[in-house]
């Protein structure tokens, strides 16, 4: 099929939308009271009223690595009143009129993931937990949770501006696949019926939203602002200059090559220096995408992460632990971004591919209001961002930048003209250690190997003073097609990685291992592939006690891939495991090594034709006869199954479904033709 290039509308100005500059701030607040969370605490401020009411899926924890809290706070330093409705029950709209009517408008937000993502794994199943939650329990937001919020703020106060937001928001500002439902879905402004949606970190749109709707301005108004998202009637164009017209979402629903041409498009116009405006008709309505905002100076990202965050949960949760806190609240982000342009991953997306990085005195004042604090433990969990080595990384040319349509500043080779010195960051975690109270500071974020490799330096301050026993690295696979396909560097940048990251712990006196992490039914990656990698875990003694299955998240490259098998640049036809069986086999294969995996694996081998790979040989996954906890297993989850078949316990539906599962008492549509043919005819 051939794709007709997308038509432009007028021409490209170099101007024209809003997006004016946050103001400077001190580089750390002293700690406050969390924002209100009841009307008793908003009349403990002495506010009769809220200016911003913020609907949020996740636990309230007053840390910059919640959205809520960041926003809410930057809010408040600008002068507005804010109230915290976190985790609200969705079936009534009673929490929305917490704090009564909101002067200026509701702000929704799913939480810090995409819902659907948080719920089902990538099997579909129930998770057993949410780390965003009290407790870890699960349900304490809806499928969709976006969709349910906005309707409730509407419900609860009629003609105040809903605003959406959030990764949820942001991932599904257009015509997306959804992977739960297996169909492309409209776009979020449509469905949830919010006024606008804010895509991207925010922070800029979330203020001069605030100042203009007090200073009087209508949502109407705002269709300037950048990062933003909004819906034409069927009675109005959109605008004209430098706007591109993406396929319609039925012609992205229908056509496969019509949906990899609009993700293509999407992700060429994401660079906020060159995008373009969006519009996608959805029948006789425009969803219009305007050029995400701008990234934040240094001296903004300063006064981001130092306003006067308590960096605890809100104290109505008491001492109930929020596993997602627990794992980030001795952390200090240093930087936001990524250029990596992996298909696979969202943060490229959301947080932009330019690099937007704090000073080093904010960092460190940071670091000293830790140290004061009496519960800190001495050691600062992580100090780094989306990945770790990619502080004040950017490109070395800014009138290159301006232009730049490039996707990934690194694959399939790193750009000439990219700045890679690792010396600001190697100063700022000497000097971060060395702070008093300090006992010990770690890197737990992803590094970008190829990057670390240029640093000799690095890799020795890495090795010497900042990995606890195990780092974490990704590599991915080790098929070539499959990497190519992830945009991530060949198997052997991880090979003389590991090489490097041994010798340098040997010098440093020390015995310290790399845990990598691989990903199962990628785009790309067939049996051939997996098996490919199963052998090169097993030559190198690699055991991993945890693998990941790909999960299609929306508006990501490698999710177009999955729902239309093709490559959306090349329009070439890329192999896509689909099916849940062909699913287990890959995954079973990332652990060849377990009992319980013994029977996916044999047949993995065996549907390949790999059956020298079964055996007692230098590279045989698995041995000829079952184990004794292979059988046992097997035995067990029979009797499970017959045991559930007997009692009629509740089989759940898909995601979204109505969740009458299996009901015993009533026949199937095999059972019911079966008893019709029994019927004497008459």
């Amino acid at each position: 099929m051939t794709i007709t290039p997308l038509p432009i509308l007028g021409q490209w100005p170099d101007a024209g939308y809003a997006c004016p500059p946050l103001a400077a701030g001190p580089l750390r607040a002293p700690a406050a009271t969390p924002l209100p969370m009841s009307r008793e605490e908003m009349h403990a401020r002495g506010w009769d009223q809220v200016d911003v009411v913020f609907v949020t899926g996740d636990a309230y924890v007053d840390h910059p690595s919640f959205a809520m809290a960041l926003l809410g706070r930057l809010l408040e330093s600008e002068g507005f009143r804010v109230g915290i409705v976190s985790q609200p029950d969705w079936h009534t709209c009673d929490a929305w009129r917490t704090f009564g009517r909101p002067r200026l408008f509701f702000a929704i937000s799913a939480g810090n993931m995409d819902s659907m993502i948080n719920h089902y794994t990538a099997n579909r199943k129930v998770r057993n937990d949410d780390a965003y939650s009290p407790g870890g329990r699960i349900g304490r937001r809806p499928d969709r949770a976006t969709l349910a919020y906005c309707q409730r703020a509407r419900e609860a106060y009629r003609g105040v501006p809903v605003v959406a937001g959030g990764v949820e928001a942001s991932l599904r500002r257009l015509a997306h696949y959804d992977y739960w439902s297996d169909k492309v879905r409209r776009a979020i402004i449509l469905d949830a019926k919010a006024d606008l949606v804010v895509f991207g970190m925010g922070e800029r749109p979330i203020v001069e939203i605030a100042r203009r709707l007090a200073a009087g301005q209508t949502v109407r108004d705002l269709r300037d602002l950048r990062g933003v998202v909004y819906r034409l009637g069927a009675s109005e164009s959109p605008p004209t200059e430098s706007t591109l017209k993406l396929p319609s979402y039925e012609e992205a629903a229908a056509d496969r090559f019509a949906f990899a041409e609009m993700t293509k498009t999407c992700h060429v116009e994401t660079n906020p220096h060159n995008a373009r405006r969006l519009v996608q008709y959805h029948d006789r309505e425009a969803v219009v995408a305007n050029p995400p905002a701008l990234p934040l100076s240094e001296t903004e990202m300063d006064r981001v992460y130092g306003l006067p965050y308590t960096r605890r949960p809100h104290p109505a949760y008491g001492r109930e632990r929020i596993p997602a806190y627990e794992v980030v609240k001795d952390s200090v982000q240093i930087m936001r971004g990524c250029f990596g342009g992996c298909t696979f991953c969202s943060i490229t997306a959301h947080e932009g591919r330019i690099i937007q990085s704090r000073s080093q005195e904010s960092v460190l004042a940071e670091v000293r209001d830790m140290a004061a604090d009496p519960q800190f433990t001495g050691v600062v969990s992580d100090i780094g961002g989306p990945t770790a080595n990619m502080y004040q990384m950017r490109c070395t040319r800014p009138e290159v930048e301006a232009v730049c349509r490039r996707l990934s500043c690194v694959h399939p080779t790193i750009c000439k003209l990219l700045g890679t010195d690792h010396g600001p960051l190697v100063q700022l975690m000497r000097e971060a250690r060395a702070e008093p109270g300090v006992r010990k500071v770690l890197v737990a974020s992803g590094i970008r190997m190829d990057l670390a490799r240029r640093s000799p330096e690095y890799m020795r301050e890495l090795a010497t003073h900042h990995v606890g026993g195990h780092l974490k690295i990704a590599p991915e696979h080790t098929d070539p097609n499959v990497l190519a396909t992830m945009k991530k560097p060949s198997i052997d940048d991880f090979t003389a990685f590991d090489a490097e990251f041994r010798r340098a712990s040997k010098r440093a006196g020390k015995k310290q291992y790399l845990v990598p992490y691989f990903i199962a039914s990628h785009p790309a990656s067939d049996l051939d592939a997996m098996i490919g990698l199963a052998l090169f875990l097993k030559r190198n003694h690699y055991q991993p006690d945890q693998v990941q299955d790909f999960i299609p998240s929306p508006f990501d490259i490698a999710a177009c891939m999955y729902h239309t098998g093709l490559d959306p640049f090349s329009k070439k036809p890329v192999y896509v495991a689909k099916h849940l069986r062909d699913r287990k086999l890959q995954r079973a294969l990332l652990q060849f090594f377990k009992a319980e995996n013994y029977f996916e694996v044999r047949r993995a081998l065996e549907q390949a034709g790999r059956q020298d790979l079964i055996g007692s040989g230098c590279d045989c996954l698995i041995p000829d006869r079952p184990p004794k906890a292979a059988l046992d297993r097997r035995r067990a989850s029979a009797s499970r199954e017959l045991s559930e078949a007997r009692d009629g316990d509740h089989i759940r539906g898909k995601p979204g479904s109505s969740g009458a599962g299996y009901r015993p008492h009533r026949k199937t549509a095999t059972r019911r033709r079966k008893d019709e043919c029994r019927k004497p005819k008459v």
